[in-house]
């Protein structure tokens, strides 16, 4: 029987640190206010935080080396030798190469920025190629485990594992499929395994999510043989290997079939499947499964005894088992403790990481001991919380409430509307957000700013911006949103149905945190959302200004959603609202209206069985946000990091008159897939990463328009970055505009 790996544990910790500790001191160092020295003893209290916060909650197994100052998949790849040599002949130092790689510098564009499966978290793509030479440098995790040790706690160092680590990866172009690296990668992970044997160590985790994805049978085969490859190691730490995020389907009796001491399974996301596998996968004799019973992914109470009644199935099929969070908690706020200004009513119902740790610990102890002692279900949600206006109207919709006319005879109205030449220059519509906007936000939030001073102060930005956009010769201009928090957000606090929290950060990339809302009630709108900031704009200038909304389905993917109604029904009920805004901002005159959609990918499920459902109801709320506005008034979308090739079908559906879409740091692949199938309305491919703080020279900025040009006729072909500029500072973004209007001129004229 396999012992000592306990009874309780979660997979990952959010690592940014209740205040954001982690994105202050990061973007310090970035500013050279701090150094290297000072940044390390910042991380180094946050790691001692979370693993004195795990013991304290009795939590018997503890992860390790789930710190990162970025990505951990950026840090797999340097524990495996895995970095360019475009990164490492900078001369830098090491610190410093980890952030270019990143970030890029000026010299060097970062590594690729996708979605991480299905969540809002982005990772860094690592680039392997044939000629990658695979290193192993454990150097972080053992560090980070004897520090742990020093305070008294024995931990499990995390790393991502070597199959889905290489199906995550891309190859520069035409050189091979990373995946068919696995054998050489997997002695590299055999010498990390004895370097933690070495040390101590006596269980790792590693990481498999990509196999709750579709796989074909040669790379679950693969994956089966990797693993029993690494468990033939002589001198190893027992093996963790832990999936999420869905059913592993026919991976779970492949990764069965190898020695591995202990498999862990998401019962949330993937319970029904995961459950039946394992019921019919035989004996598990001398095997831990590690039974994720608490959603790591969702802001809700866990209902303990259903949880408990699938705990004790398990319990009935293995040795062995432990109660864990079904994925990492970076994907949920750390404490609720800190939100005291949520309806009570709400936040009883409610669950952050710390809380969720004590879910896990209660759970294992109902499993040994019995449910007797669980506290009694929550009560049923009020009925306040249901809106009948909005079920009313949602009832009494038809199938011409989402559609438009025909894209030919609304492009004629818009070019006669808008009469703009050949490669319009726009940008995404947010402009930098500065330490004085975010002042007076704050300011206005704790009554130190009236709102007739706000009002002016937000005015005052957003003719700074229009003077600016019109300066550098932008077509359609936009107005900075300086109102805005987050794209979200900003909605979340307006429309009923939502809740904001006052401290519930999330980590979406590098240093980049957001506070998703609450999605616990019937939405609806209150009032005009946007109108008046888009009306002052455009009375400043004859240039159209885009009027600026996040869609249904970004709303719901960066929100924390509702459980207890299906995501269609909750999407729709936004889609109205923003149907109504929509209608709105035409009648204030403007003339082209932005809807943006970065999450469409996101949020497509991992099973190719579940992907038409989804993209059914997902295209349906936009079509419904989008089609109550006249022919002549032209709707855009955005969408940014994700993979879109395996939705592009979809974007087509979505039928937005313009489509701009991440693709400068993929160089352009995107236009091959709208080329493939036949995708005929306008599309603006970024030309700029804004991710990266380095200015793009007008001559890479020419050769991209010109790649675009080839796939994309010019009559149809947009200009723009990737997506907003808030994160960016002015100068770089005076700088790299200049380039992109330019860029623009030069290629109109041929």
């Amino acid at each position: 029987m396999t012992t000592g790996f306990g009874q309780s544990t979660v997979l990952g910790y959010p690592r940014i640190g209740g205040n954001r500790e982690l994105k202050k001191a990061v973007e310090a160092y970035w500013a050279g206010s701090i150094d290297a020295a000072a940044l390390e003893r910042t991380a180094a209290g946050l790691r001692a935080e979370v693993w004195q916060t795990l013991r304290d909650a009795r939590l018997d197994a503890i992860p390790s080396n789930t710190f990162s100052y970025y990505d951990h998949m950026l840090d797999t790849a340097v524990a495996v030798g895995a970095v360019p040599t475009r990164f490492t002949r900078l001369g830098l130092s090491e610190l410093d190469t980890y952030f270019a790689m990143a970030r890029g510098v000026d010299t060097e564009p970062a590594l690729e920025l996708t979605k991480w499966f299905d969540t809002n978290y982005h990772y860094l793509v690592p680039e392997i190629g044939p000629d990658t030479v695979f290193a192993a440098n454990p150097a972080k995790a053992l560090a980070e485990y004897a520090e742990a040790r020093d305070l008294g706690v024995r931990t499990r160092p995390v790393l991502v594992g070597p199959a889905t680590f290489l199906l995550l990866a891309k190859s520069p172009a035409s050189s091979g499929e990373p995946f068919d690296r696995l054998d050489d990668l997997v002695e590299t992970y055999a010498e990390i395994l004895r370097a933690l044997a070495d040390a101590g160590v006596e269980w790792v985790q590693l990481d498999e999510p990509g196999y709750v994805a579709d796989r074909d049978p040669t790379r679950i085969t693969a994956l089966r043989d990797a693993y029993t490859r690494l468990c033939a190691v002589e001198r190893r730490p027992k093996i963790f290997v832990a999936s999420y995020f869905g059913e592993l389907g026919d991976a779970l009796p492949a990764l069965l079939d190898t020695p591995v001491e202990a498999l862990g399974l998401d019962l949330v996301a993937g319970g029904p499947g995961n459950l039946t596998r394992l019921a019919g996968a035989g004996p598990l004799r001398g095997r831990t499964i590690v039974a994720g019973l608490v959603d790591g992914r969702n802001v809700w109470r866990t209902d303990l005894r259903t949880a408990t009644a699938s705990g004790a199935v398990v319990t009935g099929l293995a040795d062995h088992v432990a109660v864990s969070t079904s994925c990492s908690l970076l994907h949920v706020p750390v404490d609720l403790s800190s939100e005291t200004s949520l309806d009570p009513d709400l936040r009883q119902r409610l669950a952050f990481a710390r809380q969720k740790v004590d879910e896990v610990v209660l759970l294992s102890r109902a499993l040994r001991d019995g449910a007797a002692r669980l506290p009694e279900p929550l009560p049923a949600a009020p009925a306040g919380w249901r809106d009948t206006t909005v079920r009313s109207r949602l009832a009494t919709l038809t199938p011409a409430d989402r559609r438009r006319g025909p894209y030919p005879e609304r492009s004629a109205a818009q070019r006669a509307r808008l009469d703009l030449p050949p490669l319009p220059t726009t940008t995404i519509g947010s402009f930098p957000q500065t330490d004085e906007l975010r002042r007076a936000r704050a300011d206005h939030r704790a009554g130190r700013l009236d709102d007739a001073g706000y009002r002016q102060r937000m005015r005052t930005e957003i003719e700074h911006v229009i003077r600016l956009q019109e300066r550098l010769g932008l077509d359609v201009l936009v107005h900075g949103e300086p109102e805005r928090n987050d794209m979200v957000q900003y909605f979340g606090e307006q429309l009923a149905g939502f809740a904001a929290t006052g401290h519930g950060w999330v980590q979406s990339y590098g240093s980049r945190c957001v506070r998703p809302p609450i999605i616990y009630a019937d939405v609806a709108r209150r009032a005009p959302m946007t109108v008046e900031w888009s009306r002052y704009a455009q009375s400043l200038t004859d240039q159209p200004v885009k009027g600026m909304l996040t869609g249904p389905v970004t709303i719901l993917a960066w929100s924390f959603v509702r459980t207890d109604q299906p995501l269609a029904d909750t999407a729709d009920q936004v889609a109205l609202a923003l149907r109504d805004e929509c209608q709105d901002l035409e009648r204030a005159g403007i003339r082209v209206i932005q809807v943006d959609e970065p999450a469409l990918r996101e949020t497509l499920p991992l099973r190719a069985a579940d992907q038409k459902a989804y993209l059914d109801w997902a295209v349906g709320a936009f079509r419904l946000a989008t089609s109550g506005v006249a022919d002549d008034t032209q709707i855009h979308t955005h969408l940014c990091y994700s993979e879109f090739g395996e939705v592009i079908t979809a974007i087509d559906a979505l039928d937005a008159d313009v489509t701009s879409i991440e693709a400068s740091r993929s160089k352009m692949e995107v236009l091959d897939d709208l080329a493939e199938i036949g995708y005929g309305r306008g599309v603006g491919p970024g030309v700029w990463d804004i991710h990266s703080p380095r200015v793009p020279s007008h001559d890479e900025v020419v050769e991209a328009l010109r790649r675009a040009v080839a796939a994309v006729p010019a009559q149809r072909l947009w200009v723009n970055p990737d997506c907003g500029l808030k994160t960016r500072g002015y100068p770089e973004v005076e700088a790299s505009l200049r380039h992109l209007v330019a860029a623009a001129a030069e290629v109109r004229g041929g």
